[in-house]
């Protein structure tokens, strides 16, 4: 059993937006595999919450760049003696085969989706708190009550025109995470602070604290300084700050 949880904080607003997304496909893959009709609902506004996001800015461009940007960083350690040769090469492998996947995916991948009238008429009414009751929406109804395979099929088949993007991204994030070096540290009174340097601009931070310790963190920071603050919780959900020594792991991330 983990008795160890971990936070991850985006620190700039493409890696919050990439966090944000695996978060949603995540969930969505999850109750795809499920077999009630509540699940399949759940996923589709997932779906929408997914088609929001992506329709904001140019996530394909973005991902390509940070793919492009890391091939070149591993061709270029191919020189270095000290590298593990076999586990570069399965990375330039992955950063390939991804690279190649989204080249093949239009430069707005939702837009295949938004061209759907009746998946868009779903989702308006999705907007509004009980929209999608039967009344209201008959035909998501009859979708609904459609068998389990026909539901997981169409869901599959929406979802494809976006797959590509989540893979990337997932890969992205991955790299990402194994960009830094784990810290143990202790935050005194709960609260923890650390200047950062100059030279690199830290994109996300993750904290690894003991279950135990029943404690979560909060962040704030900037290009100059990170600040950790540990918080309780009592059993009216009201928050304070930890009144003792706080032991934690802190990694910095950066591609």
């Amino acid at each position: 059993m983990n008795t160890v949880l971990t936070f991850e904080f985006p620190l700039n607003e493409r890696v919050r937006t990439l966090l944000r997304l695996e978060d949603l496909f995540c969930k969505i893959l999850t109750c795809i595999k499920e077999a009630e009709p509540h699940h399949h609902h759940v996923a589709m506004l997932n779906l929408f919450q997914i088609i929001d996001v992506m329709d904001r800015g140019d996530l394909k461009n973005e991902l390509m760049h940070d793919l492009e940007k890391h091939r070149a960083l591993l061709a270029f350690f191919r020189s270095n003696p000290k590298i593990d040769k076999a586990k570069l090469n399965e990375t330039l492998d992955l950063v390939n085969t991804q690279v190649d996947q989204l080249k093949s995916v239009t430069p707005k991948p939702v837009q295949e989706l938004k061209q759907n009238d009746w998946l868009m008429a779903i989702k308006q009414r999705g907007i509004i708190p009980g929209g999608l009751c039967e009344f209201d929406a008959p035909s998501y109804h009859f979708w609904l009550n459609q068998s389990e395979s026909k539901r997981r099929e169409d869901l599959h088949g929406w979802l494809s025109h976006i797959l590509p993007v989540y893979q990337a991204l997932e890969l992205v994030l991955n790299l990402l995470r194994g960009s830094g070096e784990s810290q143990s540290l202790m935050a005194d009174n709960g609260s923890y602070q650390q200047m950062l340097a100059s030279s690199k601009q830290v994109q996300m931070a993750r904290i690894e604290v003991d279950k135990a310790l029943n404690c979560y963190p909060e962040i704030s920071a900037n290009k100059y300084a990170i600040h950790i603050r540990f918080m309780r919780m009592n059993e009216q959900r009201q928050s304070s700050t930890c009144p003792q020594e706080i032991h934690f792991k802190l990694t910095l991330a950066s591609l």
